[in-house]
């Protein structure tokens, strides 16, 4: 999950998959935007038929953090 997510990431700011870390904060390491954040959320949901809670992605806070929730939620 951590792989595909690093991909998609990258298509959303300047950094290659390779450089996102576990520990990679969207905000602050990343450079997301919030609509940025929202749009990746909407394309993961799409890409992996899951339905993401907004309040749940709101805590969201690192790569590890969202990789996890999504795992979570495929499991489901």
């Amino acid at each position: 999950m951590f792989e595909k997510l690093a991909e998609i990431i990258s298509n959303y700011v300047e950094v290659e998959p390779s450089q996102v870390k576990p520990e990679s904060r969207f905000m602050e390491d990343l450079r997301f935007t919030s609509f940025d954040f929202m749009s990746m959320l909407g394309e993961l949901e799409d890409e992996l038929d899951v339905e993401i809670d907004q309040q749940e992605a709101a805590k969201i806070r690192t790569v590890q953090e969202a990789a996890s929730y999504l795992e979570k939620l495929a499991e489901d």
